[in-house]
């Protein structure tokens, strides 16, 4: 019975290998399950390559073997693009210090469109158009896009959240079974859309931090059904609600520049708040032996280490475990893995600090080239993945001591979304295709 008991549990976790489905992986602190390749190049370790349509920076999510992906396709109808929009929709960016600024494409019509492809060939399985709108803004012309926020899927129904165009739940074959619109945002300089929704238990929570009336919602994840709904005193921001589970109660946890808020998971009610973060939050918290980890990168940043179980406002007082200042990720979501906290900036220099005082390994290490980061690094294997916008993928050892394992290079890409890892195989989301890569 014993051996029947352990057969068992190992064949649940390796079909566990074949699950990613969340942004930041299954426990939602990009670290995957199993290893993955450490080195491969244009003609080397190259399983596939599949063609995405439109623009879209949405890191795909996966359930066994389908890969799901959100973009949007540009019809030809309305404004013609701006003289900085990349041609099309769905070239590549301009290069470092190019094309910045908001408000792309707005006033052109597209098609938001969710995308199954086959994880083991590529193939589209099947492509379903959410919405065909004309925004009413744009997004940043180097770094955004009209499907940014990442898919989500419990293994029974994937969720694509494309913001002003609505929430839209599908069965895995495609078949939608809900949807919900809650209008048009504000968003700061026009520079987009593209926080994720969490989904955990029976609900999906989305959040609306904008320059207009914010709020956080919670739906019935079968069938749309709003259970609660709170205000939120907040300008914009991008990061992702972070669900944690502490001395039996469940907390959302969502970061912003005024302060960091915590509501509960059943009733949406406060629970606790924090001010100190900086400005244009966009970091996903993580948590960890009771501490949760929040960040901003921007103007005044900051990084919070606030000890869970406390109420009310804990600005200042030793809920606060620790604070760091110094080479915070201001885009990139950290990795926390065996008790270390991995961050890299947008000019790429990679920290890893003791994520129970603060305490550095090594700080703002220089990758080996000078590199320009949007993607958030994921851990495998005990490797640490850094997908940059200049094509390259580097792959660093895990742990105290800074060590570079490989420098990867696929031409002419430009790294957005996050990778994925699945049952051994990497996945790559660049602005023209999806990689996959199998050793």
């Amino acid at each position: 019975m014993v051996l029947l008991c352990l057969a068992a549990g190992a064949v649940v976790a390796a079909a566990d290998e074949g699950h990613w489905p969340r942004w930041r992986g299954p426990f939602d602190n990009g670290m995957a399950r199993g290893d993955a390749p450490t080195e491969w190049s244009d003609t080397k370790h190259i399983a596939w390559k599949a063609a995405v349509p439109g623009r879209g920076h949405s890191t795909p999510v996966i359930w066994g073997d389908r890969i799901f992906l959100t973009t949007a396709i540009p019809t030809g109808k309305g404004d013609a693009p701006a003289a900085s929009e990349p041609p099309g929709g769905g070239g590549k960016t301009a290069g470092p210090g190019g094309g910045a600024g908001g408000g792309a494409a707005a006033g052109q019509e597209h098609r938001f469109v969710v995308l199954c492809l086959d994880r083991k060939t590529g193939k589209t399985l099947w492509e379903r158009t959410a919405k065909v709108a004309t925004p009413h803004e744009g997004y940043h012309r180097r770094y955004g896009s009209f499907a940014s926020g990442s898919p989500v899927t419990d293994g029974q129904r994937v969720y694509a959240f494309f913001g002003s165009r609505g929430v839209y739940c599908y069965d895995l074959d495609g078949r939608l079974l809900w949807q919900k619109d809650y209008g048009p945002q504000r968003m700061k300089l026009q520079f987009g859309e593209g926080a994720a929704p969490a989904l955990e238990a029976d609900r999906l929570i989305l959040h609306f931090d904008q320059e207009g009336d914010s709020f956080v919602v919670a739906l019935d994840k079968r069938d749309g059904r709003e259970l609660w709904r709170t205000a939120r005193a907040e300008t914009t921001s991008w990061s992702t609600p972070l669900v944690v589970a502490h001395q039996g109660r469940k907390q959302v946890v969502i970061s912003a520049s005024t302060k960091v808020r915590s509501y509960d998971f059943e009733t949406g009610q406060l629970v606790w708040d924090c001010a100190g973060l900086g400005g244009n939050v966009i970091p996903a918290p993580v948590a960890h032996n009771g501490l949760v980890y929040l960040m901003s990168g921007f103007r005044d940043p900051n990084l919070l280490a606030i000890r869970l179980g406390r109420q009310g406002d804990l600005t200042g007082t030793d809920a606060i475990a620790w604070t760091n200042q110094r080479g915070n990720s201001y885009s990139a979501s950290p990795v926390l893995h065996d008790g270390k906290l991995y961050f890299v900036t947008d000019n790429g220099t990679l920290s890893c600090l003791n994520a129970a005082t603060g305490e550095a390994y090594y700080r703002q290490q220089r990758l080996p080239k000078a590199y320009s980061f949007k993607a958030s690094p994921v851990g495998a294997g005990g490797k640490l993945y850094l997908a940059t916008e200049n094509g390259d993928v580097a792959v660093v050892k895990m742990g105290d001591q800074y060590e570079v394992l490989a420098v990867n290079t696929l031409t002419d890409q430009v790294f957005i979304a996050s990778p994925v890892v699945a049952e051994g195989n990497l996945y790559l989301r660049s602005q023209e295709a999806v990689f996959a890569i199998r050793q």
